[in-house]
Parts: C-alpha cells; structure tokens; sequence
C-alpha cells in the first residue's frame, strides 16, 4: 500500500457536523476532501478532461500487460514450463501469473512513497516503464527449449516487475486524478480510474482474437502468442507521450512550494495511529 501527501487534518466540517474523509485507491490516499453541502456540479472543464483520459489511458494500457499473460497462460505454459505434463506447466503458468498480484502492494508502497516525495508525473513515467518493457521481454524471452531453467526464472522475475508497476500505477492515477478534482467531484472523477480494468481485459481480448484469426490457431500456438506482447511497445510510447505532456498535480506543487510535503511518508502514515486506523478502516473497513 502506498502512502499520501498528509493526512493530519481529520476532523469535522465546520458548522455542519459532517465528517471529513479520506479516500484511498490502489494504496495510496488521497488528500482529505471535505464535500461541501449543497455543492453545484458543473461541466468538466478541458483541462479536467485531460487529466482523466490521460490518467485512465496509460493506466488501461497497464492493465492490458498485466491480463495479456493471463489470456494467454496455456501458451506461456507450453514455452516456459514445456519438460512438465500439460496440466503441471498450466499450474506453474498460474502460480507465475498470481506472482504478479502478490507483489502489487509492495509497488504501491515504493511508488507510492516515490510518488510523494518526486511527483506524480515523474512516478507515473517510471511504473509505464517498467510495464511496458518487462510486457515486451516476455514477448521475445527463449523458452526452456532454449535457455533451460532460466526461462521461468526470467518470466517469473518479469510478472513481478509487472505487479510492482501496476501496484504503483493504479492508485498514482487515482491519486493524481483526485488532486485535479473540485471539491465535491472527487468521488466522480476517480470513478473513471476504476473502469481502466475493465477496458484493458477486453482490450487484450480483443488483440489476442484479432491476432490468432490473422495467423490461424497453429501459428499462433507456435509464435504467433508472442505478438500482443511485443505490441506493447507501441501502447508504450502513445502513454510515454501522453504522459510528458502532463503537468504536475496543482495539490502536490502547492505543498512542495509551501514546504509542506512529508519526508517520511510511510512513517507518517503507519506509525502514528491516527492515521494508521484511517488506512485500516479503508482495508478492512
């Protein structure tokens, strides 16, 4: 899990009794927002609306590296894992798949901290990166045929590489998104970050089923498996583009040029109680 910017303003909304909250996405909170009563929605502005296809795009590129493996774990099974019976290498297939979840919340807590100390932007860079590329190398990674026991090992260490980026991602985008948001219109505007899973599975359903009518079934099952991977590097480059062109969150700048953003977020968030309680509440709440 990733930690925020500050958290040690909760209290009570002046006047009305109305609770502050605290939203957390992903692992990383969000800043406090205060939803003021009798609030007026208003049309998204234009600079609104780029932040959200621009956060929501590279993000349902991640999601489409991460499910492109999953999709296509029988394939990957008969490569990397060839000298088991078939049911043993889908199981290892699997069992590498699941690594990339079990590391997600540990890239929530580096990116997450990197992203409050560096900048979103730059943190947003970074995890793109490292999906797109570790996506790509499984694409053009030999199989056991060819390099032995070192074909899983790599294949393993790549859909951790994985894991660790999307766990960055995905709340970094929520996060970002919120810190554009008016008050009041948070909840509206990080919803959009929450449909980027959906979009990406079917978006490497759609790759996988286009690919496999192009080539015929026995390509495919040869070689053929390998091209969603490598067309990664294109996804790679439209979200590296986009994301250059993106400007820091207005919240972040504000406290950097204010000297109030924290040095030591994960101590500030797990191990004052105040606001340990507040993530646990968002865990297990």
């Amino acid at each position: 899990m990733s930690v925020p910017v500050r958290l040690d303003d909760l209290e009570e909304s002046k006047g009305s009794g109305t609770p502050t909250f605290f939203a957390f996405c992903g692992g990383q909170t969000m800043a406090n927002v205060a939803t003021a009563e009798g609030a007026k929605a208003r049309p998204m502005t234009g600079e609104e609306k780029k932040v959200i296809f621009a956060s929501s795009l590279g993000t349902v590129f991640e999601w489409y590296d991460f499910y492109l493996y999953g999709s296509l774990a029988v394939y990957i099974g008969a490569s990397f894992f060839s000298q088991y019976p078939e049911t043993t290498r889908n199981i290892f297939a699997l069992l590498a798949f699941a690594a990339g979840f079990l590391v997600r919340p540990f890239g929530a807590l580096v990116f997450g901290r990197l992203g409050d100390l560096v900048g979103r932007k730059y943190t947003f860079l970074v995890t793109i990166l490292i999906m797109g590329l570790s996506t790509f190398l499984v694409g053009v990674l030999p199989g056991s045929a060819s390099i032995g026991i070192a074909a899983p090992i790599l294949l393993l260490a790549l859909r951790m590489l994985q894991g660790l980026a999307l766990g960055g991602e995905y709340g970094g985008a929520a996060t970002y998104v919120a810190e554009h948001a008016p008050h009041g219109r948070r909840g509206f505007f990080t919803s959009w970050i929450q449909t980027t899973a959906t979009l990406g599975l079917f978006l490497s359903l759609v790759v996988i089923i286009l690919v496999q009518i192009a080539l015929g079934k026995e390509a495919f099952a040869a070689w053929g498996w390998r091209i969603p991977f490598l067309l990664s590097c294109i996804l790679l480059g439209v979200s590296v583009w986009i994301r250059l062109k993106m400007n820091e969150s207005p919240a972040f700048k504000k406290m950097k040029e204010e000297g109030k953003g924290s040095k030591a977020p994960l101590t500030e968030a797990f191990g004052q109680w105040k606001n340990a309680k507040i993530a646990l509440l968002a865990l297990f709440g």
